[in-house]
């Protein structure tokens, strides 16, 4: 059962984005649109993404035969645990200040980033690049411009993301 749940998550994404956006107007005034916005923007991304494990498939092809490379069950923790679950932790951290919420700016911008490097990089797509570019770009930059943060917040979630995209390429590259 599991491994179905592993392989089958993303197709999730796309309605549990619309019950997220209808949930909007019951959660605190604290939370600002455009964070709150993140994750369902967010659970679109992982649909174009992740849709019949492509995402898994082009990085796996990327790294070569002689490393271990992501497995479905990679994929729903780091997407599910780590960014949901992260999300979801932004929208509490800013009741307790707003300033929080360019973490959720962090993990949009750098993810995109990231998808814009490769394409140009390999000059070809990569799974999610298309939201990467329309949605993650513009929501990021939204957030940095609607919340205001200290610097030790900017480099607390700057280097959260930095080593979650870290720990992801650490992971795939375990020699197989």
């Amino acid at each position: 059962m599991l491994s179905r749940l592993f392989q089958n998550w993303a197709y999730a994404a796309p309605p549990f984005a619309l019950l997220v956006l209808g949930l909007y107007p019951f959660i605190s005034a604290e939370i600002e649109l455009s964070v709150f916005l993140s994750l369902p923007v967010y659970m679109l991304h992982q649909y174009e993404e992740h849709d019949d494990n492509r995402f898994a498939r082009y990085l796996n092809a990327l790294i070569g035969k002689n490393r271990r490379g992501l497995v479905p069950r990679d994929v729903w923790v780091i997407n599910v645990i780590f960014v949901w679950f992260l999300l979801l932790a932004v929208f509490y951290l800013t009741n307790v200040s707003p300033g929080w919420g360019v973490l959720a700016a962090y993990l949009l911008a750098i993810n995109g980033l990231v998808h814009f490097a490769w394409a140009l990089r390999f000059r070809a797509y990569n799974p999610g690049l298309w939201t990467a570019l329309a949605l993650f770009i513009p929501s990021a930059i939204w957030i940095f411009l609607e919340v205001s943060a200290d610097l030790t917040t900017h480099l607390i979630s700057a280097s959260a993301v930095i080593g979650l995209h870290a720990g992801i390429m650490i992971l795939a590259r375990r020699p197989a």
